[in-house]
C-alpha cells in the first residue's frame, strides 16, 4: 500500500482488523477466524516501557491461548524460541526491546508474527527510521517470510522501490484526487493519475527494478 501522509493507508487497515469502525458498510472475513497479525507504526510502541525483546515476542501468542491448557508454558516458551530463531534475533532474547537498533527491532517484531502463525500479517511501514543496510535486511526477511511460510503480507511504505521490486499488487491511494488503484507494481506505477502525483519517482522506481 502506497500514498502520500494522511491518504487514509493506517486508517484502512486498522479499519480491516477492526481496530476502527468502517465509516460506512462492513467488513467481512472469510473465515471468520482467520488469523492475522499487526505491526503498527514504530511510533505505537512507548519507549518507556521497559519491555524484554522475548516478552514483545511472547505478545504474538496471546491470541486463542490458555494457560489453563496442559503444556501451555512449555509450548509457549518453545514457538517463542523458535520463532526469534527463524527471524535471527535469538541473541537479542533478555535485551531490553528499546535499547534495541531499529533494524533489530524489526526482526523482534518479525519474530512476535512468527510466533503467531497468521495466515495473513500487515505491517505499517516496517522500515522507517531505518538506514538502507537495515532497510534491505528487513525488506528481505519479509520476502523470506511470505516465499517460506506462504504468509499473505500487506506492507504500508512511502518507498516505491519496494512496491517496484517486491510486491505481488500494489494499492495507491490518493485522497486529494479521490483516486484509488489497484493492479501490478507496472499497471499501477505507470498509470497517469499515479504518475501526476510522484513525477520523476515514479518512472525512477520502474526503471531500478
Amino acid at each position: 500500500m502506497i500514498g502520500r501522509n494522511g491518504a487514509g493507508k493506517s486508517t484502512w487497515i486498522r479499519t480491516l482488523l477492526g481496530l476502527l469502525p468502517p465509516v460506512s458498510g462492513a467488513i467481512h472475513r472469510q473465515p471468520a477466524d482467520l488469523p492475522l497479525a499487526y505491526i503498527p507504526q514504530r511510533s505505537s510502541y512507548d519507549p518507556i516501557v521497559p519491555l524484554q525483546a522475548e516478552t514483545v515476542v511472547r505478545m504474538g501468542l496471546e491470541r486463542g491461548h490458555s494457560f489453563l491448557r496442559p503444556g501451555f508454558a512449555r509450548r509457549r516458551e518453545d514457538r517463542v524460541a523458535a520463532a526469534m530463531a527463524a527471524a535471527d534475533c535469538a541473541e537479542l532474547r533478555g535485551h531490553c526491546f528499546r535499547t534495541l537498533s531499529e533494524g533489530q527491532k524489526q526482526k523482534v517484531l518479525l519474530a512476535r508474527v512468527l510466533a503467531g502463525d497468521p495466515a495473513i500479517a500487515f505491517f505499517d511501514e516496517p522500515t522507517a527510521a531505518m538506514d538502507v543496510v537495515a532497510e534491505a535486511e528487513a525488506l528481505a526477511q519479509l520476502d523470506a517470510l511470505r516465499r517460506e511460510r506462504g504468509i499473505g503480507l500487506v506492507v504500508v511504505s512511502h518507498f516505491l522501490e519496494v512496491a517496484a521490486r517486491h510486491a505481488d499488487a500494489v494499492v495507491f491511494l490518493d485522497r486529494d484526487d479521490q483516486v484509488v488503484l489497484v493492479g501490478t507494481p507496472d499497471e499501477v506505477l505507470a498509470d497517469d493519475r499515479f504518475v501526476a502525483r510522484y513525477g520523476d519517482h515514479a518512472r525512477a522506481a520502474l526503471e531500478r527494478r
